[in-house]
């Protein structure tokens, strides 16, 4: 394969799509060939922005892949769309860079990751966060055991008004976002710190979401003056704004959510990961997209006193943003036959919780969490 060009189309060419396209720009072993996008006119406007004249663009992605030899897809659709249309680029034995969140129930998780396992073909999941320097630090600083065991988590992130309309309304139409803030930017976070201390299993869940504010014209002033904007907007409204969850992990660690894209407060709380030799603070952000607000500390005890130690921002990669390693590393995996770099192995464990949330939100209760073993 490292003899020609891997080819790759896009399934959805929407706001998301644009990043991808970005990123893919930039490999010189990349071919851009065709792209599938269900508004009429969408798919041609997108390859047009980007000069690619001989990219063919189609309204039906599954006739766009019996058409074309591809080595791999994008997924960019809305997010009850994730689940079809990885499983399909599957089956039909391509490997796919899905956007987040993986779905939006843990069941289209299961069978995405079982289409993944027959097919044999790379699936990885579109985290950029992941390729942050600070990020990867935060990691590093729990398993070199500065911290001693985990055993509490407080992590989350919010925006004060952030409600993701404007260039669309998907974000917030119940059939087509299905999850709200917490499938957006909540994955990001559950990620930060799953990550970090290895993706244990969920036990059990404990959560509340809710809508408080998206269905208000209020919300929505920072996006739009027109007054008949924001009322459409609010009657559209369908998903979570808000959501918390207090969960149970099978290693003991007990992680404390919160994730909001309106609130009346700068931000949710910063994440603090404690250990029992030390804890570590991440400053939040005020508008939380998968980023650390500021230099972290590192509390803990030097000679028996008790001793904070500063860990300094980190710069990324100059002219490398974080979305071009998440395509950078995705067509390596594809080229070198190694493993996907977000797999969906851990992903459909932060997609549990997630879920979880939703369905303890729905009956009022602490619910138990089961994930099928596929591996």
């Amino acid at each position: 394969m490292a003899d020609r060009k891997l080819r790759i189309g896009f399934i959805g060419t929407g706001g998301i799509a644009n990043s991808h396209m970005g990123a893919y720009l930039k490999q010189p072993d990349v071919e851009i060939v065709c792209g599938a996008d269900l508004v009429e006119g969408r798919a041609r406007a997108f390859f047009d922005k980007y000069e690619l004249k001989d990219a063919k663009d189609y309204t039906d992605y599954k006739l766009m892949i019996a058409e074309n030899e591809l080595d791999a897809v994008s997924v960019c659709t809305y997010n009850s769309q994730h689940a079809p249309c990885a499983i399909y680029a599957l089956e039909h034995g391509l490997n796919v860079l899905l956007e987040k969140p993986f779905t939006v129930t843990l069941d289209e998780a299961v069978a995405v990751r079982r289409a993944e396992k027959k097919s044999g073909k790379v699936l990885s999941i579109g985290f950029q966060p992941r390729f942050d320097a600070n990020m990867q630090m935060i990691k590093k600083i729990v398993q070199s055991g500065e911290l001693g065991e985990v055993y509490y988590i407080q992590t989350g992130g919010g925006r004060r008004h952030g409600i993701p309309v404007g260039w669309s309304t998907t974000f917030i139409e119940g059939d087509k976002g299905v999850l709200g803030a917490i499938g957006d930017i909540g994955c990001y976070s559950l990620d930060m710190c799953l990550n970090a201390i290895g993706y244990p299993k969920p036990v059990t869940v404990s959560g509340r979401i809710s809508g408080f504010f998206g269905k208000t014209p209020e919300a929505y002033t920072t996006r739009t003056d027109d007054p008949e904007e924001q009322k459409r907007f609010a009657k559209l409204f369908a998903v979570d704004d808000f959501a918390s969850g207090y969960i149970r992990l099978e290693n003991g660690v007990i992680l404390d959510f919160r994730i909001a894209w309106y609130m009346h407060l700068d931000t949710p709380g910063d994440t603090i990961i404690m250990g029992t030799k030390g804890s570590l603070k991440i400053p939040s952000t005020d508008c939380w997209n998968g980023s650390v607000g500021g230099a972290m500390t590192l509390y803990h005890d030097l000679c028996g006193k008790p001793t904070e130690t500063v860990v300094p921002l980190l710069k990324n990669p100059e002219g490398v943003s974080n979305v071009d390693r998440k395509v950078r590393t995705f067509l390596d995996a594809i080229i070198n036959g190694t493993p996907s770099p977000i797999p969906s192995s851990q992903i459909i464990i932060n997609q549990a919780i997630i879920d979880g949330i939703v369905q303890s939100s729905k009956i009022g209760r602490e619910i138990e969490i089961s994930i099928p073993d596929l591996d």
